[in-house]
């Protein structure tokens, strides 16, 4: 399967939509898949002052089952030194995906249904927001495979849920429902399945015709809140605010508020 196959972008209504095709695979990771996103996100890029926000999906009903255990298995059947530089570049490419999708000003939305494991919950969790169909079930997974995690799990895992519950996740490595997961903060909605799409859309739509500038200035700031301490953290708003005050949908605003009417905002 070719790169274009496996990862699929549509681009409508300035919302991009990146979908995972391996259906036959439970859209299981892949070199193909790799390389697809990667294209897929360099489209997104080089388009990003058109693009509002970005829905990742799983075609076949599923999200994705995590890496493509029968290309671990081949791996098992070559030499340790030849195989060790294949697996790791392989993850460093995934790795640099997840550095891209954090990186994009614009919100980056999980459409969750059927399986997320494995590198389907670190790409879940790169996600800005996600929403899952009630019956989705989440497994970190790597544990049974007798591997530690990758694309940034460990990283995102703790901030989202907190260390002990991180730690459960990774290391029983059990299969849990959507509510859990909404419970524990991993995820913001849950819906039924015939609804997914619409309450998907319907949070791509309103982040799309929003500030996109304050948005994305705001999405830095939390992305950067762990890190930092409060004053540098209050610097930072101090100058984001700053910057934000003086644009055109900042103007739009306050005057459509002091007018008593929804606001029109552009993409400054």
């Amino acid at each position: 399967m070719t790169s274009q196959d496996a990862v699929l972008l549509h681009i409508t209504d300035e919302i991009a939509t990146i979908t995972l095709n391996r259906p036959d695979r439970m859209n299981a990771l892949d070199k193909s898949m790799i390389a697809g996103m990667s294209d897929a996100l360099d489209k997104i890029e080089a388009d990003i002052a058109n693009i509002g926000a970005v829905i990742i999906e799983g075609s076949g009903g599923t999200f994705m089952a995590g890496g493509d255990v029968k290309f671990f298995y081949q791996m098992t059947q070559s030499p340790a030194d030849e195989a060790r530089p294949v697996i790791e570049t392989m993850i460093n490419r995934v790795h640099d995906i997840i550095t891209r999708l954090t990186a994009l000003p614009c919100p980056v939305i999980a459409k969750l249904e059927g399986a997320v494991a494995g590198f389907g919950v670190s790409l879940m969790n790169a996600c800005d927001l996600a929403i899952a169909a009630e019956e989705t079930v989440f497994t970190l997974a790597y544990i049974h495979i007798g591997t530690s995690p990758d694309g940034g799990s460990t990283h995102s895992l703790t901030r989202l849920v907190g260390m002990k519950k991180a730690k459960e996740i990774a290391l029983f490595g059990d299969r849990f429902g959507a509510d859990e997961a909404h419970d524990c903060g991993l995820i913001n909605k849950v819906v039924p399945a015939d609804q997914l799409a619409s309450a998907t859309a319907k949070y791509a739509t309103r982040l799309a015709s929003g500030p996109r500038g304050a948005i994305a200035r705001t999405k830095a700031l939390l992305n950067a809140a762990p890190e930092a301490d409060l004053n540098q953290q209050l610097a930072a708003e101090a100058q984001s605010f700053a910057e934000c005050s003086v644009s055109d949908d900042f103007r739009e605003g306050v005057t459509a508020f002091v007018e008593k009417r929804s606001p029109r905002f552009g993409k400054s």
